[in-house]
Formats: structure tokens, sequence, C-alpha cells
């Protein structure tokens, strides 16, 4: 009877069975993977992130074929042909009492006022024949001092009219002399004049013309006494004084002087030449004398010279018509300012209150 091995001895030779087993195995996996090169031991270091990189390979493009570029042609440049001179510009400058081209709203007295800065960019220079003082000698008789008050309409080509109210004061003592003027649209004030000076043998003289539009600044016109010069604070511009030379207020008080003094200068036809300054220049204004017309004035009938001041052909400014009335001390008793649009402002006298003072 043979006797089996204890249990201890036959697991341990099972055990050595099954460690040969493996290890011949791990033997031959590691000889296929070898000779395969399927199979490498990691580096003994940290781990990185790799990424795939895929790459396509291409043909490389053609080179392109570079053609010489052409010798450029010199071209002998021409000389640039000179620029023509600009013409002079011409000055438009407006009269004072109307040049306000008054409306109901501020924005359209803006509008109104925008005659002047026609002016301001036209005035550069003056063609010489407007420029010189008139040397005409007038007998000059100017009236009593008043206070005149008028009634004012707008009246547009295309629209409703508006109505407003003005008044100007003319003060004389016999040696100096003040025009105070205002005009308004419905209750706005789109301009207020004044004009100041002496009296002497050729009438009125003025030493200073003070203009303020409604939304613009004050400019002023002043006549040096010691420089025999004109100039303005908008204005480069600067003219001889001479004599004789008017503002665009004292201009009506000076007619009316003329009328008073030297009526023979009224006849239909006939023509008053005088020497006026702006706010930014001056020129020679040609008075027309239309006639002897009856017009109502606040419903009394009356007789008036009728005078017009016509602008230049080719001009933008206001054509102003004056009518002086002989039986009333040949104050200006209506005014007219006509744009070359067609509107205009009529003011008619409504209230005349003469002074003692002369």
């Amino acid at each position: 009877m043979t006797m089996a091995p204890p249990p201890t001895e036959h697991r341990r030779r099972r055990s050595r069975s099954m460690f040969v087993l493996l290890a011949a195995a791990l033997l031959h996996l590691l000889a296929i993977s070898w000779l395969g090169g399927l199979f490498r031991f990691p580096a003994m270091r940290a781990p990185e992130n790799t990424a795939v990189i895929t790459a396509t390979l291409t043909a490389p493009p053609p080179k392109p074929v570079i053609k010489a570029a052409p010798k450029p042609v010199r071209h002998t440049p021409r000389p640039p042909r000179p620029r023509p001179s600009p013409p002079p510009a011409i000055p438009y400058d407006i009269p004072p009492a109307l040049a306000t081209d008054e409306t109901a709203t501020a924005d359209s007295l803006d509008s109104a006022n925008g005659g002047s800065d026609i002016a301001a960019s036209a005035a550069t220079e003056i063609p010489a024949a407007d420029t010189e003082p008139n040397s005409v000698h007038y007998n000059i008789d100017l009236p009593p001092s008043a206070d005149l008050k008028y009634d004012v309409q707008k009246i547009p080509k295309e629209g409703a009219p508006m109505y407003g109210s003005g008044t100007i004061s003319w003060h004389t003592d016999g040696s100096k002399y003040s025009v105070n003027g205002d005009f308004g649209i419905l209750f706005i004030t789109a301009l207020r004049f004044q004009s100041t000076g002496t009296i002497e043998d050729t009438g009125i003289v003025p030493e200073l013309y003070s203009e303020k539009r409604f939304r613009k600044a004050e400019t002023n016109t002043h006549f040096h006494r010691e420089r025999n010069t004109i100039s303005f604070s908008s204005s480069t511009l600067s003219y001889p004084r001479s004599g004789g030379e008017q503002d665009r207020a004292s201009i009506i008080w000076q007619l009316a002087g003329i009328g008073r003094g030297d009526s023979g200068k009224f006849a239909a036809g006939a023509s008053i030449d005088l020497f006026v300054a702006g706010t930014r220049n001056a020129e020679t204004w040609q008075i027309l004398v239309i006639g002897l017309e009856e017009i109502s004035i606040d419903g009394v009938s009356t007789q008036a010279w009728h005078l017009a001041r016509a602008p230049r052909s080719g001009s933008h400014d206001q054509k102003l018509d004056i009518w002086l009335a002989p039986e009333q001390n040949w104050y200006p008793v209506r005014l007219r300012y006509t744009e070359s649009n067609g509107d205009y402002l009529d003011m008619t006298l409504t209230s005349l209150n003469v002074s003692a003072v002369h």
C-alpha cells in the first residue's frame, strides 16, 4: 500500500509548476513583443501630455514665374495751370430800420437777420466808384425833435401777414442830435439802433452808430473826427471821412433836412446821392425822387414825397421806400423795406409827438 504525500508538499509542487508555466508564458510574450516592436517600457520620468499631430504631405506648389517689370517711362511734368483770381465780392449792407425780417418765432427772426450775414461774408473789397464820399452840398434845415410811433406789418409773399410796432425818437438841441429806434413783431424786439453826433453846416455829422439785432452781438460804426476815417467793430474795412457821410439811421433825417432847407432838390426823377455807412462797410446810396403822392396816415389823407433807394443790380439788399410829409415838418410818415424775394415790411405813422426842443 502506497502512502500519499502530505497535503502541504502537494501544494508546494503544484505552486512551483504554476510559477514555471507563468514565467515561461511571460518570457514568450516578452520575446514576441520585442521582436514586433509592439511593447516598450516607459522611461523613468514624469508623464507628459502628448498631442497627436497628423501631417499630410502634399507636393509643393510650383514657383510662380516672375516677369520683369517694364521700365518706367519718364514723363516731363506739366506746370499746373494758374488759378484765376476770384472776382471781388460785392458787399451788401442792409438799411437799419428793417434789416429785420421779423416773424412770429425766434428761429425765423434769426433767419431774418441773415441779411447782415451776407454783408459779413461779402465785404472783402469795394469798388472805388462806390467808396468815394459825396461832395455835393445841400442846404439843411433839420426838423424839430419828435417821438414817432409806427404800426408795423410784415407782409410775406406767401403766408399770413404779421403785426407789430416800432418807435423812432429824434432829438436835437441845434448842436447835437440823437436818433433812437426799435422795432418788433409779436412782442419780440427784432432791432434796436442808435445814432449820435453833432449838427454842422453840412447837416447831420454822425459820430457813433450802434445796432443790436435779435440774438446778435451789438455792432458799432465809428466816425473818427480826429483821424477823418470811418471804421467798424465787425469789419477791418475803413473809409475816408470828408463830410456829408451818414449812417443807416441818420440818413432819413438828413433827407428831411434837405427837404426843409433845399426843397428844390425834390422833383420827380431827380436823385440825391449820400455816402452811407452800415455795420460792416459803406457805399454811396442813390436816392431816387419818385414824386409827390397822396397817402393815408392813420385815416387822414396827406401829401408826401416818395423817395426810393433801389439796390444795385444783382444785390440781395433791401429796397427802401421813404415818404416825407412837407405838411408835417417833413417827418417820415411811412417807411417800407422790400426784400429781394418779394417780402416787405410796411411801417405807418400812428402817433407824432413834437417836442419844443429844436
